[in-house]
């Protein structure tokens, strides 16, 4: 429908999206979602009539109608949320921006999202996966280095996927044992990691990334077979494979590494506030969902081997 917009809604909308991109930082994908649910709702108000949209008819009944007909179409309480806040962040820039005489977002409600707990590794299944990438690495082969390394700092880090593929040579610290990651919304941090991944680390640097590079190769940690910069989907592809030779253990990927990392920083006495910072959590309200893993574990530990449980 998008295209099909009035000149001037259309303008509009530019407008919105270059506000969160150059001033938001926000990521390419959170981008097109946001605009994707402002022209959803835009058409909603003018009864997906293009010729009838127009910002400034978005008031607090309008919104409160556009998430009851998704509701009524079947959208999950989590689609319902994150709908939710995307009105609510175009409204208040609307507003800000002259479109709208008043902002009706605040007022808006929406159900809670639902959280579940996620899917991790215990200890021994986490180090079991190390184990096993790390008998591929055994004979040298560059790519079977490579993979030991991935994996490794992914575990030790607790880095989002897409920070690790985004890693250049020169965001090692080696004398610190740190690692600096560009994460969401441009925030820069630095996270360490310890003596396993560095040998892995090193043994990859050494041994097998001359051997993947190509004469037009970036300076990324991480290269893929054909020399280029390791892509998200091939780590997704290793980590599900590495953790399918664990007996029992969850079908995870990178996400799961991460959430495994965070719960057993917990478990082993860490912080809340220094996981936060590990991770590089914008909020603790999100670093706190790993509190309720840990008490679940500790609950289903009590039940199996509690005599009065």
């Amino acid at each position: 429908m998008r295209e099909k917009l009035p000149a001037s809604v259309a303008d509009v909308l530019r407008q919105y999206e270059r506000h969160l991109t150059l001033e938001r930082d926000l990521s390419p994908h959170t981008v097109r979602a946001y605009i994707g649910d402002s022209v959803a709702l835009l058409g909603h108000v003018a009864g997906n009539n293009p010729e009838q949209v127009d910002v400034a008819r978005i008031d607090l009944p309008s919104l409160r109608s556009w998430l009851a007909a998704q509701r009524t179409a079947g959208a999950s309480r989590t689609t319902l949320a994150r709908r939710a806040a995307a009105a609510r962040t175009f409204t208040a820039w609307a507003h800000r921006a002259g479109h709208l005489t008043a902002d009706p977002g605040p007022r808006l409600a929406a159900p809670r999202p639902h959280r579940t707990l996620p899917s991790v590794l215990r200890e021994d299944q986490a180090k079991d996966a190390l184990s096993a990438v790390s008998s591929g690495a055994s004979e040298g082969d560059p790519v079977a280095l490579r993979d030991q390394a991935v994996v490794e700092l992914l575990y030790a880090t607790g880095i989002r996927v897409a920070e690790l593929c985004g890693l250049d040579l020169d965001d090692v610290d080696y004398s610190l044992r740190v690692i600096r990651v560009l994460g969401k919304g441009g925030r820069e941090r630095s996270t360490p990691f310890g003596v396993p991944a560095e040998r892995a680390l090193r043994r990859w640097l050494d041994e097998g990334r001359n051997a993947l590079v190509a004469p037009d190769s970036p300076p990324a940690l991480f290269l893929g077979a054909r020399g280029g910069r390791l892509n998200q989907r091939a780590v997704r592809t290793l980590v599900h494979e590495v953790v399918a030779v664990v007996p029992d253990a969850p079908d995870i990927g990178p996400h799961g590494l991460r959430h495994s990392a965070a719960t057993h920083l917990l478990e082993g006495g860490a912080d809340l506030r220094t996981v936060q910072e590990l991770l590089g959590h914008a909020t603790l309200a999100t670093t706190q969902l790993y509190t309720h893993v840990t008490v679940e574990r500790l609950k289903a530990i009590h039940d199996r081997t509690h005599p009065r449980s």
